[in-house]
């Protein structure tokens, strides 16, 4: 692994900081604005906020998190879109990135989502380190896909792209750790406790919201 990757994936194991003022946060604190920072996706329709969390299958605070946040996005308006963005920092974070992307392009990726987590951190059905395609492939065969075809669904272009802008809005973003929330590419939530982190992201909701009225 690259030194660079390999610190990225050091760091995504860290916790971050604890909430400096959940009820009232401040930039620096609690949250940095991204310079020049964009949304991972253009809005569309009566679409005002795009949050996006970067989150990695290998990660054990994102399968922590994982339940909470799942709660909270489905409380969110119609106004407010929800994104989940696999980490890239490579290594043995890739080939998970990629399982993502293939079932979401097989369709399988709502009913597989938490079931990854549970595999890789409850059961240990699947390793974390050294996954082969075939391996994973095997493993989301039980939601449908041939396990052949998802395997080569991994390794296909469309999720090579996919990769690709998946890494550059983590770059872009100053993703260093897992799971990172960012609020419309503008706001990166620093604190780690899952209930403060919800708590700044729908500060920073509701701040978008009445700008764009």
């Amino acid at each position: 692994m690259k030194p660079r990757l390999l610190l990225f994936a050091l760091l995504a194991l860290l916790p971050l900081a604890a909430c400096a003022s959940p009820t009232n946060p401040t930039e620096g604190d609690d949250y940095d604005v991204i310079a020049g920072g964009q949304p991972f996706a253009p809005l569309t329709g009566g679409q005002k906020v795009e949050v996006v969390e970067v989150f990695g299958y290998v990660c054990i605070h994102c399968a922590h998190f994982e339940p909470q946040f799942e709660a909270w996005q489905k409380k969110q308006p119609a106004s407010v879109r929800v994104t989940t963005v696999p980490a890239a920092f490579g290594g043995f974070w890739i080939p998970y990135a990629k399982a993502y992307y293939a079932a979401q392009n097989m369709g399988v990726l709502k009913q597989s989502h938490a079931a990854v987590f549970t595999a890789l951190h409850d059961t240990h059905e699947l390793p974390i380190q050294n996954a082969s395609d075939q391996e994973i492939a095997g493993f989301y065969a039980r939601f449908g896909p041939d396990p052949d075809k998802f395997a080569a669904t991994m390794e296909s272009p469309q999720v090579a792209a996919q990769l690709d802008k998946a890494r550059a809005f983590g770059m872009a973003s100053g993703i260093t750790g897992t799971p990172t929330l960012v609020v419309n590419g503008k706001y990166r939530i620093k604190v780690a406790n899952p209930d403060d982190v919800l708590k700044v992201a729908d500060f920073l909701i509701k701040r978008e919201l009445a700008a764009a009225k």
